[in-house]
């Protein structure tokens, strides 16, 4: 499988515009959007090769975005609900 960032855009396709007026209006949200932004930046980055990186270390990474990313869908979740 060939290695690829997990931008918000592609993984919440179905929230597109709850995803850009939260970015928007949102101050918190979009913090939150940058933090998952930053981390999927460095895990890609170890992925590649291009940054040494420990195995524990990464997957310290990956929980870190997975767990972002639960809190973002559920954010854009209730905003599509509004």
């Amino acid at each position: 499988m060939p290695l690829q960032y997990h931008p918000l855009s592609r993984e919440f396709p179905q929230y597109e515009d709850q995803l850009r007026a939260l970015l928007q209006a949102d101050s918190h949200f979009a913090r939150m959007a940058e933090e998952y932004q930053e981390l999927d930046k460095r895990i890609y980055e170890a992925e590649d090769g291009r940054v040494a990186m420990d195995e524990m270390v990464l997957q310290g990474l990956k929980m870190q975005r997975v767990t972002l990313k639960d809190e973002i869908a559920e954010l854009l979740s209730n905003q599509a609900k509004s």
